[in-house]
């Protein structure tokens, strides 16, 4: 009965009504840690996010894949429990954890009743200092990601993405899966997965918020019994990856009827003083909806695709412009030379007022529905943390979007989207295309 009240309790929590505005608190615990809370006392649940920069990007140069195998082994047993009294013990407590990992973070996620709290930050906290890696573990989920790099290697979106990371970023983790090859992954062995625990999960570079049913007071107690024993350093960061593609067209043959295409260009970062003009300006190129140049032109007036995007990718070691499209072959030629005719079209004329209300109404109208639950919320407070925003950020946000004019957008549009370095990486059998590169 009580694991199901809890499920209705965190069910109801997932659906709790949008907020306009949260009141963040900034929490400095004895051990020196911060984190953003959002104190919520209408139900008896919390929701604790921890992310570790740097991700999978800092394995080690001949150990590719170890810190993504390691993270999908973090939920296979922990201290004296393996897999299976893992999982029935997080049951019992009607507690959810989920870890994931990507090129610049690792994340995890914990929601758990009240009640329950002491308990299962006591499991979280085997999970952060005492994963069991056990043999048997290991090699079933070894076994998972090499099924899925092979799957991958078979999908032209991957292959697609998989190349134009290889073009853009030679050299550098972004330009190899964070997934490994099957090579590295098959070679990787247990002490490779507790190096590269201890290369990520560290105290240093650990980012926390919490929301829920959780004071202060109460907070900062906790978290420095659940981090503090964490190692004090991780792996040195990479250098800046930039952005090293060659204007123009790849091809890579792959027997398939529909190409994908991926396409980008250099972008502009968070902390750049042109971010939030560019941020709309690609909103009006390539934006969700209809309303974007991009789907206006290649999908409503030509109808070369069923859908197409593109947008900003303001990354750790990076900043970029990209965007995918898929069309049959004998039109990804044409396709492509749409693009870069809208390209230059934003490059020479800007954009007009009535597209700058139009994605400003959006932006600023679409904002306030992300805070739709404490899980949610834990998740944006924690995400502005790492992109180094203020804490008035979500009171603060909407206002720099308004404030943005036309002429600062056609600015932008003028000095930043270069139609000569486009990029594009095309995967399949296109009819009447040449590759330039």
């Amino acid at each position: 009965m009580t694991r199901i009240i809890a499920a209705a309790v965190l069910a109801l929590c997932a659906a709790f009504p949008a907020r306009a505005a949260i009141d963040i608190q900034e929490v400095t615990t004895p051990g020196g840690f911060t984190a953003w809370l959002v104190e919520e006392r209408s139900i008896p649940f919390v929701a604790l996010e921890l992310r570790f920069r740097g991700g999978a990007s800092l394995d080690a140069a001949d150990k590719r894949g170890a810190i993504h195998l390691m993270n999908g082994l973090l939920e296979e047993g922990a201290g004296d429990l393996d897999a299976q009294g893992f999982s029935v013990a997080l049951e019992e407590l009607a507690a959810e954890f989920s870890f994931d990992v990507a090129d610049d973070q690792l994340a995890i996620s914990a929601k758990f009743l009240t009640e329950n709290r002491e308990e299962a930050l006591a499991l979280l906290r085997s999970v952060l200092l005492e994963p069991r890696f056990d043999p048997a573990a290991i090699e079933r989920v070894r076994g998972q990601v090499l099924a899925n790099i092979a799957s991958a290697m078979k999908d032209p979106d991957d292959i697609s993405m998989d190349a134009f990371d290889r073009i853009a970023f030679p050299g550098h983790p972004y330009g190899s899966a964070y997934e490994g090859t099957p090579e590295s992954v098959t070679a990787l062995t247990r002490d490779d997965l507790i190096a590269a625990k201890d290369r990520v999960m560290t105290r240093d570079r650990v980012y926390i918020s919490a929301v829920g049913d959780i004071g202060a007071d109460e907070l900062g107690p906790l978290l420095d019994d659940l981090l503090s024993d964490l190692p004090e350093e991780g792996a040195p960061f990479p250098d800046p990856a930039g952005f090293n593609a060659p204007g123009g067209v790849t091809v890579v043959d792959f027997d398939t009827p529909q190409s994908v295409v991926t396409f980008g260009q250099a972008g502009v970062g968070r902390e750049d003083e042109d971010f939030f003009p560019a941020f709309i300006l690609t909103q009006i190129i390539g934006g969700g909806g209809f309303n974007s140049r991009l789907m206006e032109e290649v999908r409503r007036n030509r109808g070369l695709t069923y859908g197409i995007y593109a947008g900003i990718y303001a990354m750790e070691y990076t900043d970029m412009i990209l965007g995918r499209v898929s069309t049959v072959n004998d039109r990804v030629a044409e396709t492509v030379a749409v693009v870069r005719e809208e390209w230059e079209k934003v490059a020479e004329d800007g954009v007009t007022p009535e597209e700058l209300d139009r994605a400003i109404t959006y932006l600023t109208g679409a904002y306030p529905l992300r805070f739709d639950g404490n899980e949610r919320i834990a998740n944006i407070l924690v995400g502005m943390q790492m992109d180094g925003y203020g804490i008035d950020y979500p009171l603060t946000r909407n206002d720099r979007i308004r404030a943005v004019t036309l002429e600062d957008v056609r600015r932008v549009a003028a000095e930043r989207i270069s139609p000569d370095d486009l990029v594009f990486v095309v995967v399949g059998e296109p009819e009447g295309l040449e590759a330039s590169n």
